[in-house]
């Protein structure tokens, strides 16, 4: 069904077929599966709980416990061992609760607190926006299936670990604007550019090299598009792009607020960090307005509410819009710096 998805990574698809990327990469990732089939994008996840997780709980074998909310940022997505479920059906992310990828900030965290997996908890789940991380704290699952993201998540524990927690990052945000403007690409050009999406998704143009670069200008020169899907595409990339912006901020300035107070009513005590956002196309104009205004509001937010701002501007990325391992690297000190305030 043409309208289902899509992840924050099709996104840097979408913007790689308006502008070069390869500013962005700094190291190679290798290949992981890709997303799509012939009717359009699919959908990444519907899945419950690992039942060791949901037996076992959080483990008090450790004096301090921390627990990652975000996206697919903070789930790993694009790194080397990011764990994937059957590509073929769904992105089965449940493992990262405690199977998380040894790359991802989270780790790194774990690693400089000496944190084993019982207690450095990775609740990164890919397409997440805000309203559903807000559902997820408050009464453990998603109210509805997201359409547009093509996600419905159901993890009751998210509660358990949020009353157990001493240390909770919250990462979240981006795909309040890149969803819905990937889907109105899509819908723009009847789907056509899913094979370049795929490209991107699949790891394929993640090290931008030469080769590469060729080989992804062919894919968008081979978008043959007709006068009505060339006009549609234009307003999509324009108007339609800011008004997706200014949605997107409405939506961070409702439910953000409300995931801090819903965690702040399971556990008054947990030390909230909220995380800035970074900016994959900087060259897009409602795009730098957008995490501008995000930013300043996030850190607003969290002088307002008692929570610790952690800037993250200078993440590198690599050409599908998720930080490289040194991304990660950075994030995970700009963690720790705010911890140790």
């Amino acid at each position: 069904m043409k309208k289902r998805i899509l992840s924050f990574l099709l996104a840097a698809a979408m913007a790689a077929a308006c502008l070069p990327l390869g500013a962005f990469a700094e190291e190679a990732d290798a290949s992981v599966g890709i997303i799509g089939s012939a009717d359009g994008p699919t959908a990444i996840l519907i899945s419950e709980t690992p039942e060791e997780d949901a037996a076992e709980g959080p483990q008090e074998t450790q004096d301090l416990t921390y627990v990652a909310f975000g996206d697919s940022i903070a789930a790993g997505v694009g790194l080397t061992n990011f764990v994937y479920g059957d590509a073929d059906i769904f992105y089965d992310i449940s493992p990262n609760f405690k199977g998380y990828s040894d790359e991802c900030y989270v780790a790194y965290v774990a690693d400089a607190l000496g944190l084993d997996r019982d207690h450095a908890i990775n609740l990164g789940l890919p397409t997440l926006m805000t309203k559903d991380l807000l559902e997820l704290v408050r009464d453990g699952q998603m109210s509805e299936f997201n359409q547009p993201a093509g996600t419905y998540y159901v993890y009751p524990e998210f509660q358990d670990y949020i009353r157990e927690a001493d240390i909770i990052s919250i990462e979240i945000g981006m795909n309040d604007a890149m969803v819905p403007f990937v889907v109105s690409i899509g819908n723009a050009t009847n789907w056509k550019s899913e094979q370049l999406a795929n490209s991107l998704i699949s790891g394929g143009y993640r090290d931008m090299t030469f080769s590469d670069f060729t080989q992804m200008v062919k894919q968008i020169f081979s978008i043959h598009l007709t006068a009505k899907e060339t006009s549609d595409l234009f307003y999509a990339l324009t108007t339609g792009m800011s008004n997706v912006c200014k949605d997107a901020y409405t939506n961070v300035e409702t439910y953000l607020p409300q995931i801090v107070d819903a965690i702040r009513a399971q556990n008054p005590d947990v030390q909230i960090l909220l995380l800035g956002c970074y900016n994959p196309v900087p060259l897009m104009w409602s795009w730098s307005n957008f995490f501008n205004k995000y930013n300043k509001f996030v850190r607003q937010l969290a002088e307002d509410t008692g929570c610790t701002y952690v800037p993250i501007p200078r993440t590198k990325t690599a050409n599908d819009g998720h930080p490289t391992i040194q991304g990660h690297k950075y994030i995970a000190q700009q963690i720790l710096d705010a911890i140790e305030e």
